[in-house]
């Protein structure tokens, strides 16, 4: 009789329990998916009526499922364009989260130092100009080094529509008219040399797997997996290796818009670490209760809370200036019963 009691109790008080948790779906950047998947794992821990789920699908399939209606949110490194926005019925809103770096890595076993990379160096090395480690230009940077000279240099790249490559590829333009002029810049590209993988996870894992290679990932999971990280010459001419304190540099002199859609790559200042960009969640200016409601609640306790979990996974925060700009965004979010 009392295993039947048991039973019955959990017979009647299951479909309660699951009927009482709130599914939120968002999909898009893996940029800030080490730091995302901690926020939404605390989250869960604050408001047990929600469980929010993201896939790190990429910046490009983020808009796309978002333009789509599949998902009820998403999220990108590179803001959404005028045309991409036009296709939505109702205003779409870009929230900055953190900052985040797009460093460049490299797989050179036994190397004695830190690799220091140029402007000029990035553009012929991915471009395929460049073809082997002991190539003079590379020397002349790094006169110190022990280079592997006949070593051939294998180029990483993402293979699928990314924010990463949208903040690496619009600091190539930026410094070069000519692989502005030949490939662009964007979310995805026709890359002219190198072998390509998904998402930042396959990126890293190609370096990995690959003596001789060369690419670029966010600087989490480069740290996370403990690879090397070039310095880069910034353009007040120091070199400059990814941290969260370069990170922030390159953000303190930034003048956003209303709409917060920026790049700021390749920004001023001697210690600003040159790839650098924030990131975003996209969402509807109006939303339906109670996903909406509860989404409005989460983004507040994102610029409070969620902001203190940055600097540990290697994000830089948002500027307190900002911060306070963005909780005045998400507070005009309209929600509709």
């Amino acid at each position: 009789m009392r295993h039947l009691l048991i039973i019955i109790v959990l017979l009647s008080t299951t479909p309660a329990t699951f009927a009482s948790e709130l599914l939120i779906n968002g999909a898009g950047a893996s940029f800030p998916y080490p730091l995302y998947s901690k926020w939404f794992s605390e989250y869960a821990q604050v408001d047990k009526e929600v469980k929010i789920n993201y896939q790190s699908i990429g910046s490009g399939g983020g808009i796309r499922q978002f333009l789509k209606g599949t998902t009820d949110f998403g999220a990108s490194d590179a803001p959404m364009k005028d045309f991409e926005l036009k296709k939505s019925d109702i205003e779409i809103l870009h929230i900055p989260t953190v900052l985040g770096a797009v460093v460049v890595s490299y797989n050179l076993e036994q190397l004695n130092g830190d690799l220091m990379l140029t402007p000029e160096l990035l553009v012929k090395i991915f471009s395929g100009e460049i073809k082997k480690w002991g190539h003079a230009d590379i020397q002349e940077v790094n006169p110190k080094l022990k280079l592997p000279v006949d070593q051939h240099i294998l180029v990483a790249h993402r293979s699928d529509g990314s924010g990463t490559t949208a903040v690496f590829t619009d600091y190539l333009a930026k410094v070069s008219p000519k692989w502005k002029k030949q490939y662009g810049h964007g979310k995805g590209i026709k890359w002219p040399a190198g072998i390509g993988g998904k998402g930042n996870e396959g990126v890293t894992g190609l370096l990995q797997n690959n003596p001789g290679s060369i690419g670029y990932i966010e600087m989490t999971y480069a740290m996370a997996n403990e690879m090397p990280m070039a310095a880069i010459k910034n353009k007040a001419g120091e070199f400059v290796k990814p941290s969260v304190k370069s990170i922030s540099q390159a953000a303190a002199k930034v003048k956003l818009p209303d709409d917060y859609r920026a790049s700021i790559t390749n920004a001023e200042g001697v210690d600003a670490y040159p790839l650098t960009a924030f990131t975003y969640l996209l969402i509807h200016k109006k939303m339906q209760s109670p996903k909406g409601e509860k989404l409005k609640e989460f983004l507040q306790w994102s610029m409070k809370r969620g902001q203190e979990m940055a600097t540990p996974l290697h994000y830089a925060p948002l500027p307190e200036s900002l911060q306070a700009r963005v909780k005045k965004t998400i507070s005009k979010i309209q929600i509709e019963d």
